[in-house]
């Protein structure tokens, strides 16, 4: 047992303290760091970039576009649009982030939102007339550049169709068809503002389309507007008042401890199986096994991953559940659904694990095992591929059939787990006592090929060749 712990101890340091270990479990929180940094400069330099100032002509056959367009182009009606924005953003936002984040939370949501918008534009509407010539009035939009934006100048020509507000018959089908608009923009003007024109241009056409019918526009948003007016729902704890951001979450959190799982299971396997390949290689595992027994090997390097796993488990899961748990949302998790998850993610690991052993035992170099690596990863994929389905309806045929199939049904168990709608407590051990089976299947099969493996050169074996070794041992 000593020497088995002395290997898990070497595994598990040759693996945490590599540089490119660290880095690729640092990368993530240095990036959001990174972020969190660099935010406060672009923002800086969004307040100095210039306000961009300029001329929207409009060629108006209809003769009702361009009164309406230079009303929502007011500087004014974009602020005012942008300040909804800033309230709707402000109403979505948890409720416990706004009190820990306080008056400063708000003054950078407003500087996201700043720099997300940019700056009020300065922007003119001028009706050059019916009878214009389209080419002439397109020649000062090619002298306009961004970089000379506050100078003014020609940004963009609206064209508007004389059927836009009402409709003609349509040559080919007979039917009556309404007509709309060509837009002329300078090169690399702003998306913001050319969403702006667009959205002018398609309120004022809307606007008058309907007063033409003789209609109301609020009357009919007020009949197309359907809204419950509480969505509420009921559990074995009682009734809760039901939100959009807990849809979102409770679509998210099936899918999250998936790849959890499957990050910290695959990632780990993955790194005991180089290793191996790199001892065997290096014929260090022949220095090894003159000290240790191939079990003793097998069993410690697989111990070793295991703290591999753990750690990565406990250092994303963490932030997982701290950022629950800040958004006033881990009431969605409940002390059982962790629990499974580390029982769970043990059945995974020691079944990938054997898998992935065995065949860094079987190979020569990496690329010999791909061949045999892929069947792998492609079965662990099922799962993944099959999350949004499961998500929906946990108790489905074919996710009950599969929570019962090693080695995914720890994948699949954890989505329903973790769904709307969990799946019985029987389903759920059952699980588990299948699973434990197929670890124990998986470790005496893989230990049968690493014990005949390990010392094997030349040639690299296929899956008969593995299967040969098994029944052989």
């Amino acid at each position: 047992m000593k020497r088995t712990l002395y290997v898990a101890a070497r595994e598990f340091k040759a693996t945490v303290l590599t540089k490119g270990f660290l880095f690729g479990l640092l990368i993530l929180p240095l990036m959001i760091l990174f972020l969190v940094m660099v935010f406060p400069k672009l923002i800086k330099s969004a307040e100095k970039a210039p306000r961009v100032e300029g001329q929207v002509a409009i060629i108006d056959s209809t003769g009702e576009i361009g009164p309406a367009l230079l009303t929502y182009l007011e500087p004014e009606a974009i602020a005012r649009r942008r300040g909804d924005l800033t309230d709707a953003a402000d109403e979505a936002m948890p409720d416990v982030v706004k009190e820990i984040g306080g008056k400063r939370m708000a003054e950078q949501q407003q500087q996201a939102l700043d720099l997300i918008l940019g700056k009020v534009p300065q922007l003119e509407v001028l009706d050059v007339g019916t009878g214009a010539d389209i080419e002439e009035e397109k020649l000062p939009i090619r002298d306009f550049k961004m970089e000379d934006s506050e100078a003014g100048g020609r940004l963009a020509l609206v064209v508007v169709e004389a059927h836009a507000i009402r409709p003609r018959d349509d040559p080919k089908s007979g039917e009556p068809a309404y007509g709309s608009y060509d837009l002329y923009t300078a090169d690399k003007l702003d998306d913001r503002i050319v969403d702006e024109i667009r959205g002018g241009m398609r309120e004022a056409i809307v606007e008058a389309r309907v007063q033409a019918r003789g209609l109301d526009r609020g009357d009919i948003s007020r009949l197309t507007s359907v809204r419950p007016k509480t969505n509420i729902t009921v559990g074995e704890t009682g009734e809760k008042k039901a939100s959009k951001k807990d849809e979102i979450v409770r679509f998210l959190v099936p899918v999250a401890f998936m790849a959890l799982l499957m990050m910290s299971v695959m990632t780990s396997g993955q790194q005991l199986m180089t290793n191996t390949i790199e001892e065997k290689s290096s014929r260090v595992v022949e220095m090894l096994l003159s000290a240790v027994s191939p079990m003793e090997l097998m069993t410690g390097k697989i111990i070793g991953q295991l703290g591999v796993g753990i750690l990565i488990m406990l250092l994303y899961g963490g932030v997982g559940v701290a950022g629950l748990m800040v958004g006033s949302l881990f009431g969605l998790l409940q002390v059982s659904t962790l629990l499974y998850a580390f029982i769970f993610f043990m059945i995974a690991f020691f079944m990938i694990a054997s898998v992935m052993g065995a065949i860094g035992a079987a190979v020569n170099e990496i690329r010999e095992a791909q061949t045999l690596v892929m069947p792998v990863i492609l079965t662990i994929m099922i799962p993944y591929l099959l999350w949004m389905p499961i998500s929906r309806d946990p108790n489905a045929t074919y996710a009950v059939v599969l929570s019962f199939i090693p080695p995914i049904n720890p994948f699949v168990m954890m989505l329903r787990l973790t769904s709307s709608t969990p799946p019985p407590v029987w389903q759920v051990w059952l699980s588990i006592l299948i699973g434990i089976a197929g670890v124990y299947v998986a470790l005496k099969m893989a230990a049968k090929v690493f014990r005949i493996g390990l010392l094997m050169y030349g040639k690299p074996p296929n899956f008969k060749t593995l299967i040969k070794w098994i029944r052989m041992a």
